[in-house]
């Protein structure tokens, strides 16, 4: 069990497991054959997820025009609230596919919002591929079209995703053990 900043971390998905489904993602990806593939990455959570994901889309051929929105779904400590734009993408969707990539797929409200806004906008086709998926936690009718893994109930960080600002580097999934 690593220790990071004194706090034991449980590793739920190690570094390699996470690399090799990046590659088994992209090839799912790149057998849609989108034509005008827009890559939207949901931050702050998923850069790291976006990046090594669009890399290996890369070496499949493909050549993605990539975004980044700033969505912020979260209130007061981890309990989901009010969805809105913190800052939007620069570039046109209307007609193109989209692809949004988000870290993790929960209550649902943030790819939702998201992908209807893209839809508004006249995406041609929104797709969305998240790391993880937390089914049981599921607020609205949504479900991914890439999924890297199924994740049980709990609150994990590393690998973009953090508490409190922490963890973010770390290059697997793991749960906080005790007081975080």
């Amino acid at each position: 069990m690593p220790v990071v900043r004194g706090k034991d971390i449980d590793v739920l998905f190690s570094a390699s497991t996470i690399a090799r489904r990046n590659l088994e993602l992209a090839k799912e990806i790149a057998a849609r054959d989108y034509d005008d593939l827009l890559v939207v990455s949901i931050l702050k959570g998923s850069f790291i997820f976006a990046a090594d994901l669009i890399r290996a889309l890369h070496d499949m051929g493909q050549s993605p025009e990539v975004e980044f929105i700033f969505i912020s779904s979260y209130g007061t400590g981890t309990t989901s609230g009010e969805v809105r734009v913190l800052r939007d993408i620069d570039n046109e969707v209307a007609g193109r596919d989209v692809l949004l990539i988000d870290d993790i797929l929960e209550s649902g409200k943030t790819l939702r919002f998201t992908r209807e806004l893209m839809l508004e906008r006249g995406a041609r086709s929104v797709s969305i591929a998240v790391l993880l998926d937390k089914r049981g936690k599921r607020q609205t009718e949504l479900d991914a079209d890439f999924v890297g893994f199924d994740c049980p109930d709990y609150f994990v960080v590393g690998y973009g995703m953090d508490v409190a600002h922490a963890f973010r580097e770390l290059p697997f999934v793991g749960v906080v053990t005790g007081d975080a």
